[in-house]
């Protein structure tokens, strides 16, 4: 970890190569001093995420591993139990089990996320089985052989209740609300809320903040390629997010052109022309500025210093896009942000 700012530094890899290639990029973010590494769970999407987890504990020997998200609908408690046991039991204390809704995963195949009642309850089962205790199953006592009871439990979340439940009852939240001062101070709480009526303090729960990033001198030119992404959360209700930074947009519930969503989208150029009929390249911009990190290394490393400084424990970067590795982001965070961070470390 950093001694100067004190914030670790992961990256998301998106599971959309072979697992073995997928474990050699992980292994790079390793070498250039990342502390962790993120694989989404999408199973029309990418490959099987822990499938990829596996192959990336086996080909590296420090970094971080971490599911950004996994969900309890189209994995059953159970099932997502083993797995990740069967992990960590291949990473010691390197691993992360993240959990959310479900997003990307349940809406392909017709299902709906996870209510705030289901994951609490999901998650009490889960860190049952984890903790070798015996679940009931529709009248059946079941428990876990070979349990893993440290695996910690982060929950990713962006409405005021799913946060105000993380705080309450996870071992750490994943933000998603990007790195606007403005957006992080209301979420964060939110979750202070889940805290203190569960008697514990925020203090002693990892924050971690999800946000796009890219090194650049012409931020205005990269951020045109963020309106997919700004559309997508005013249309699923983040725009009282993007209203505090002072975006306002009215995007339609429906999207016709762009499969399988506006985050996601298989061809991007085609989905930022669609969504420029809401988002113009001056709100982008702002998207970029207020909710993203892209600017020169030395820019982001500063923007990273004081997200410490207000509280963010952990930070994981995207690159924009869903179907390539993230390896030009992985490149010029390594070889120029985390120096500018980390200048009295030596890799």
């Amino acid at each position: 970890m950093n001694e100067q700012s004190g914030i670790r530094v992961g990256v998301r890899i998106p599971p959309c190569d072979r697992v073995d290639r997928l474990a050699g990029t992980a292994r790079r973010a390793e070498e250039l001093g990342f502390d962790q590494v993120w694989f989404p769970d999408s199973q029309l999407l990418w490959r099987d995420v822990f499938t990829a987890l596996t192959a990336a504990a086996l080909g590296t020997e420090r970094i971080g591993l971490g599911s950004a998200v996994t969900n309890l609908v189209t994995r059953h408690p159970a099932v997502v139990a083993s797995a990740a046991r069967s992990v960590a039991e291949l990473a010691p204390g390197r691993f992360t089990l993240g959990l959310g809704v479900g997003n990307s995963s349940v809406g392909p195949i017709g299902m709906r996320s996870s209510t705030g009642a289901e994951l609490r309850t999901g998650i009490a089962t889960l860190r049952a089985l984890l903790q070798g205790q015996e679940c009931d199953f529709n009248g059946v006592r079941s428990r876990l052989r070979d349990p893993a009871p440290e695996v910690p439990v982060h929950v990713a979340a962006s409405g005021p209740r799913n946060l105000r439940l993380a705080g309450e009852i996870a071992d750490g939240v994943i933000l998603l609300s990007g790195v606007s001062r403005t957006t992080l101070a209301s979420a964060t709480a939110r979750v202070r809320e889940g805290t203190e009526a569960a008697g514990r303090t925020t203090e002693a729960i990892p924050l971690t903040v999800s946000a796009f990033c890219a090194v650049t001198d012409d931020v205005a030119a990269e951020a045109r390629l963020l309106k997919p992404i700004c559309a997508s959360i005013a249309q699923n209700g983040g725009a009282p997010f993007l209203a505090l930074a002072g975006i306002e947009l009215d995007v339609p519930a429906r999207v016709a052109g762009v499969y399988p969503d506006l985050v996601h989208a298989e061809d991007w150029d085609a989905a930022v022309e669609i969504c420029s009929a809401w988002v113009s390249d001056e709100v982008a911009l702002r998207f970029a500025q207020e909710f993203c990190l892209f600017g020169t290394a030395k820019e982001i490393a500063e923007r990273l210093t004081a997200l410490h400084a207000d509280g963010v424990t952990d930070v994981f970067l995207q690159h924009v896009g869903s179907y390539d590795p993230p390896t030009e982001l992985i490149e010029s965070v390594g070889s120029a942000v985390l120096p500018a961070l980390r200048p009295d470390v030596s890799r």
